[in-house]
């Protein structure tokens, strides 16, 4: 199992084997989340772009452009006043 010592600074230095296995590179971003049972676990945020192309069509709805989100956005602004 992998290893690693914390910096006076709070710093590690995360083992080729976790960074490979992640697929982190260098400028990479993680999240560390405590769990309920108080475990930490560490989540590679190098989603590329690309890859949540379309995720949130649905068949039979059509695209919205961005004057209709502006419109709606400012209509349920509106509510609030």
């Amino acid at each position: 199992m992998p290893v690693t010592t914390v910096t006076k600074t709070g710093q590690i230095t995360l083992p080729e084997e976790i960074r490979q296995h992640l697929k982190l590179v260098s400028g990479s971003q993680v999240e560390f989340v405590i769990d309920e049972d108080g475990q930490v676990k560490i989540f590679p945020l190098n989603v590329a772009v690309e890859t949540l192309s379309g995720i949130l069509h649905r068949p039979g709805i059509p695209p919205t452009s961005f004057e209709d989100m502006e419109t709606a956005i400012s209509e349920g602004a509106n509510d609030w006043t």
